[in-house]
């Protein structure tokens, strides 16, 4: 299993188990509850066949990220003992269940197993659960039609417990003399209906989202749980990651279920009526200008037509057991990519080139960086840092030479140019003073 498979596994067990390690405590019939829901209902699982969750895997889960302190590492699964062997069908033999299913769309596994044998296309038997397996992995399970959903008004309990988020299609500015479209990206509190961030931007992009995320984080702390669409900023592993190592779990809805964003979504039509409809600049500063504040001096002001209160006070009313930001919150924001140092000490990272340390020659090591500050990386091995590393000057390093004891040092013509000196050639006149008069 490669490391972002691992990372997707992580991300994903730390979802499941969020609600019993995010600090809010459980009595036991809550507890014993949301383990009998968890455990009925089926999930898509990263890298397994599998749509169920055992109790016992749950507290497993939950007993290991809480003695690591809370650390997503200790969710990443194990190696398999049996890498590199055989642990399904074989190719030819599962092509030819596909074929099957599709002639016989309604048969169960029991059914196709049959058929095949008829056809000769398996010596034996065939675990059901390979069929089951494969059929989930192809998408070739049939559905019966389902009765109506029991759909249910909800509200978090406190504030900062869920987060939605969602993009709004704004107007079109000016930038440099051309029109752009703009994008309001925004979070609202779902127990409060206050916005803890919100902004237009040029680009509904993961990059803009991330940099509105970082924003709502340091204005009103942190969620416990961040609700969104399926949109294709919203699937970001960088996104997962990021979130799942602030300890605030990801939600996405279903696809085409709007109802459950249905907060996000009533705002953005306030939104559009009164301030989208009315906007007459062409700046995109002018725009969120006039954003701002509108949210600041009426949205949060006036009583909410649900709650009977105005966003801002019932944000304020109960603060206790909100989650203050860490004073590294940029750190979280960072993006790992995993390299290998080469014998001349560099390693490569979207096309740049650095210089690593000595010791860390021929090592695998994790490389942390800013998307925007790509000249600056950390070098991370076996849980510790090797501090920051710019960018190789090739030029310089022709200038350095090696002591005896494999130390780094100056030439004398780069230590004259540190030290102010002329730092052009100084040896041997090809002409004597004598010569040259």
């Amino acid at each position: 299993m490669t490391e972002e498979q691992k990372k997707a596994v992580a991300v994903f067990r730390f979802g499941v188990i969020s609600d019993f390690v995010n600090g809010i405590h459980l009595d036991y019939g809550e507890s014993e509850r949301l383990l009998a829901q968890k455990c009925a209902r089926k999930w898509e699982i990263p890298c397994s066949g599998r749509t169920r969750i055992g109790r016992s895997t749950m507290q497993r889960w939950v007993t290991l990220y809480q003695a690591s302190g809370d650390r997503l590492e200790s969710l990443y699964p194990s190696d398999r003992s049996d890498a590199g062997k055989c642990r399904s069908l074989d190719e030819e033999t599962e092509l030819s269940l596909r074929r099957v299913r599709k002639e016989m769309p309604k048969a169960t596994a029991r059914g196709l197993v049959e058929e095949m044998k008829n056809r000769r296309l398996i010596p034996g038997d065939l675990p059901l659960s390979c069929v089951y397996r494969v059929l989930h992995r192809h998408g070739l399970m049939t559905r019966d039609a389902s009765p109506p959903e029991d759909r249910r008004k909800f509200e978090a309990e406190m504030p900062n417990d869920i987060w939605q988020s969602d993009v709004l299609h704004g107007p079109t500015v000016e930038v440099d003399g051309r029109k752009r479209k703009t994008y309001l990206i925004a979070f609202i509190d779902d127990h409060s209906r206050l916005i803890p961030y919100g902004a237009f931007y040029l680009s509904e992009s993961i990059g803009a989202f991330l940099a509105a995320l970082e924003q709502a984080f340091l204005t009103r702390g942190l969620p416990r749980k961040l609700y969104v669409d399926n949109g294709a900023a919203f699937r970001s592993k960088h996104l997962e990651h990021i979130l799942a190592s602030l300890g605030i779990a990801l939600v996405h809805s279903r696809p085409y279920k709007p109802q459950g964003r249905g907060k996000i979504e009533r705002f953005f039509r306030t939104v559009r009526a009164e301030v989208v409809d009315r906007f007459v600049g062409s700046k995109l500063e002018d725009l969120n200008g006039v954003f701002s504040y509108w949210l600041n001096t009426q949205y949060h002001t006036r009583n909410h037509g649900t709650t009977g209160e105005p966003p801002f006070a019932r944000f304020t009313s109960n603060m206790a057991c909100m989650r203050s930001t860490p004073e590294n919150l940029k750190d979280h924001f960072r993006k790992m990519e995993k390299r290998r140092i080469a014998n001349d000490r560099t390693l490569t990272l979207n096309g740049r080139l650095y210089e690593g340390p000595i010791a860390l020659i021929g090592k695998r090591v994790d490389v942390l960086y800013h998307v925007h500050e790509p000249e600056r990386i950390e070098i991370v091995f076996q849980g510790m840092t090797y501090g920051f590393h710019q960018p190789v000057n090739p030029h310089v390093n022709c200038r350095v030479r090696r002591t005896k004891n494999d130390q780094a040092e100056l030439s004398p013509v780069e230590q004259n140019a540190v030290m102010g000196i002329d730092a052009r050639y100084q040896g041997g006149r090809l002409f004597s003073k004598e010569a040259q008069s």
